[in-house]
């Protein structure tokens, strides 16, 4: 009989199902070979699957937490680490703070009685770029400016004249795989603040397997010094206009950007495997 594992499916970003960006969350004893985290991955075939375990009471955090695309390991997730979040607090695994040692470090995530999470993420270093030779006809849209992300992220982000043009992007995935080592980050104000959100975005990664991301939480530690600082506020508002689409709370704190959103579980069960 095949190991059985327990597996839920979590949409994060948003407060009811079949919105946002789904993750598939597995609580583990400790981490299998690798091999089999990707194979995992690949079967549950999301944007991420996150794997965690408990560490020592000794130790820098509470638990080791890992992301796998169905296509590679990561090392940033916001997404997942908010479904990974939601199913310690729901499942009473955990309370109150949790510490996740990752790829990226220590992240801290904060659950709260109103159902929201807030992620504890590094801030992205934003660097000017020259628009690269291509990337208006691969995204569909001329670029207003670029600004490198850092090496944390590997994403270029662009931003386009509103957010009509952000909406309408149709870009061409393959070659737009050529511009970074992730992908690219979309991004141009809310036509209209009122409507509770101050900037929109669309996040493609064909480089790890993902032509368009729902709602990506890595991609906000990016867009919220740049919002920030072209609106003059460290507590901003961002969603992300996918076909799922999702909010996301941001706050800088210089180095640090706290993330916050909700997550719903939908599907729980067994993996055999």
């Amino acid at each position: 009989m095949p190991t059985s594992h327990r597996i839920r499916i979590v949409d994060a970003f948003t407060d009811r199902p079949f919105a946002g960006n789904p993750a598939g969350v597995l609580l583990l004893d400790a981490f299998p070979e690798d091999a089999w985290l990707q194979n995992v991955a690949a079967e549950v075939n999301h944007a991420e699957t996150a794997f965690a375990h408990p560490l020592p009471a000794d130790a820098e955090a509470d638990w080791a937490l890992r992301w796998f695309t169905p296509a590679t390991e990561v090392d940033l997730c916001g997404h997942a680490t908010l479904a990974t979040a939601h199913v310690l607090q729901v499942t009473g695994t955990a309370d109150g703070p949790v510490r996740f040692a990752t790829r990226s470090g220590v992240l801290t995530t904060t659950a709260r009685a109103d159902g929201t999470i807030t992620m504890d993420f590094p801030t992205a270093p934003l660097t000017p770029a020259k628009i690269p030779d291509g990337a208006a006809q691969a995204l569909g849209a001329e670029p207003l400016a670029v600004f490198d992300a850092g090496a944390s992220l590997g994403d270029l982000l662009v931003e386009l004249a509103d957010e009509k043009t952000v909406r309408s992007l149709t870009p061409d995935h393959k070659a737009l795989a050529e511009f970074s080592e992730r992908g690219i980050i979309a991004t141009a104000p809310a036509e209209d603040p009122t409507r509770g959100y101050d900037f929109v975005s669309r996040c493609f990664f064909p480089n790890v397997g993902i032509d368009e991301d729902p709602v990506t939480g890595s991609a906000h530690t990016a867009l919220a010094p740049f919002w920030s600082q072209r609106l003059g506020r460290a507590e901003l508002t961002g969603l992300q206009a996918s076909a799922r689409s999702g909010l996301v709370r941001t706050e800088l704190r210089g180095d640090r950007t706290l993330l916050t959103g909700r997550a719903v579980t939908v599907i729980e069960g067994e993996l055999y495997a």
